[in-house]
């Protein structure tokens, strides 16, 4: 266990990427880029943590923000429920802990939005609790170097990782040890390929001697995929404006701004509808993939069919970037922004 512990700490030493909530202790910072960093690259996620930091710099400021304000700066990051659960946390703090973060594993649970992983990270390595953390990571380089058949995304299979790694951990310095496997799981013992020549662990690896690196770690449920058909239409109005409405019901991109949306229920329905609609410009079809749904849309647009309902905005062109919106139309307007500015002078 003392052996495991200081090759990872030793190789973390070595290699360690410089990341700027690395170099404190604020429980603020660190839950910051915790939830900034789900299911993010460190790449991505970077210049967003710089944003929120400059633009929230402490959770009285978070707290008191505007939810149109935080997921307009959000936007592009994708999960927007990560968003809305950073504002109802921060406001949770403010109000229940006075602005101080709660400085245990099992307080933090209690918080909207931070389940076992973030608050292990958070009371690691705020607060130096030798809680570890097991993430996507944890679960790779754990199920390699003790070869371990279970499922990480069974019942049984988390709770036998969870007590492994609690085991593992180096209580004198968790953060250390936390940082350093993780780590070591982002760009040591990576997903595909890793280089198992230049491994420190690969002598302690059994998968690496059993020949079972490609086969771990082992998942037993495959998600479904949900195929969805939309079509937005871009609508002017005779003021030369165009119409927006806000997504409100639960599910995909809840508070954020769209186009009026048409939804269809199969492509057939959706290219019937396109090609009897009268349009100066229709988009090509764009797919955008979620974790859980793969959607296909297109742009279509056309002058004001109907009155502009009370769910509805008007707005001009140049306004649209106050409102935050979902990635897919944000790729869309980078495409075609001019063609739309084009037609609404004319």
């Amino acid at each position: 266990m003392s052996q495991f512990q200081g090759l990872i700490t030793h190789w973390y030493h070595q290699n360690k990427r410089d990341l700027p909530w690395r170099i404190t202790n604020n429980p603020y910072v660190i839950w910051l880029s915790e939830i900034i960093l789900q299911q993010t690259r460190v790449e991505q996620g970077l210049p967003y943590f710089q944003k929120f930091q400059q633009h929230y710099p402490n959770i009285n400021e978070l707290a008191s923000a505007d939810e149109q304000d935080i997921l307009n700066d959000w936007q592009g990051l994708g999960y927007y429920s990560r968003a809305r659960n950073l504002h109802k946390t921060a406001k949770e703090v403010v109000e229940i802990y006075k602005g101080v973060f709660p400085s245990t594993y099992n307080e933090l649970l209690k918080l909207t939005g931070i389940g076992p992983y973030t608050a292990a990270a958070i009371a690691s390595f705020a607060f130096g609790e030798a809680k570890a953390v097991v993430d996507g990571n944890v679960y790779r380089v754990l199920s390699r170097v003790f070869d371990i058949e279970e499922a990480i995304d069974s019942t049984q299979g988390k709770k036998t990782f969870e007590l492994l790694a609690n085991e593992l951990i180096d209580k004198k310095n968790p953060a250390i040890y936390n940082q350093a496997i993780m780590e070591f799981g982002a760009l040591q013992c990576v997903p595909v390929n890793p280089n198992c020549n230049a491994c420190p662990l690969q002598f302690q690896c059994l998968a690496y001697q059993n020949k079972t690196i490609t086969e771990r770690p082992v998942k037993s449920k495959k998600t479904k995929v949900r195929s969805r058909y939309f079509v937005y239409l871009i609508e002017f109005t005779a003021n030369k404006t165009i119409r927006i409405e806000k997504r409100k019901e639960k599910g995909i991109w809840q508070h954020l701004y769209q186009f009026p949306l048409i939804e269809f229920d199969s492509i057939e329905e959706k290219r019937a509808y396109l090609n009897g609609l009268k349009s100066d410009f229709i988009s090509k079809e764009y797919k955008h993939i979620l974790s859980h749904q793969q959607l296909f849309a297109s742009f279509a647009i056309v002058n004001q069919r109907n009155e502009t309902s009370e769910s509805q905005l008007e707005i001009a062109l140049s306004e649209l970037s106050n409102y935050p919106i979902p990635r897919l139309i944000d790729k869309f307007l980078e495409d075609h922004v001019d063609r739309i500015n084009e037609l609404l002078v004319f």
